[in-house]
């Protein structure tokens, strides 16, 4: 059988949460899903959406966990056990405010710096050394050190442009990881997507 990969979008399910800051995750692998015809299937024994798609002879199982941002760890651990997938072969794209919207920055391993996300994904795994895409959200013009209504808030209008040249960004970054490996994925794609 074809090598498995994992890559899960980090968010919060629900209406109320759809096209939030804190859902960036769940928007870049939406339109990787999109770009590769795949179709969503929500799997409750996993508490996620999955889909399935080909990148070159590779199979890619994509994710949404639907257990709320907090405690994603529970959904990708379940799926990490069930399909032995080694680490080396999993990726999370979750959002970062400490990165200015328009940036991207992928690691092959690191601490959470504080995302409760990745915190739980950690205490699932019992390990940091997973990559992980973080895409910039910026923080709030006046500094604030409690974001959570600028985290939990929708894009602007004026961000939208951006937003759709990141997730464009992300995708090829995500598919160079599968198909040519981590370091050509960084050394190729972190950077920053200008306005233009």
């Amino acid at each position: 059988m074809d090598q498995l990969y994992l890559i899960a979008g980090l968010g919060n399910p629900g209406r109320d949460y759809e096209r939030t800051r804190h859902n960036a995750g769940f928007l870049v692998v939406e339109k990787l899903c999109e770009q590769l015809r795949g179709s969503w299937v929500a799997e409750k024994r996993f508490t996620a959406r999955l889909a399935r798609v080909n990148l070159g002879v590779s199979q890619v199982l994509l994710c949404e966990p639907l257990t709320f941002m907090n405690v994603s760890g529970e959904a990708v651990g379940k799926l990490i056990s069930y399909f032995r997938i080694p680490l080396e072969r999993f990726i999370t794209v979750v959002d970062d405010a400490d990165l200015p919207l328009g940036q991207i920055r992928l690691r092959p391993g690191g601490s959470s710096g504080g995302h409760h996300g990745l915190d739980s994904i950690e205490s699932h795994l019992g390990s940091r050394d997973y990559a992980r895409l973080r895409v910039g959200i910026g923080r709030t013009a006046d500094g604030r050190r409690d974001i959570a209504n600028h985290v939990l808030g929708k894009f602007g209008a004026d961000e939208e442009s951006v937003l759709g040249k990141v997730q464009d960004r992300c995708c090829r970054q995500l598919e160079c990881w599968v198909t040519e490996g981590i370091g050509k994925a960084m050394s190729q794609f972190n950077g920053t997507v200008g306005p233009t």
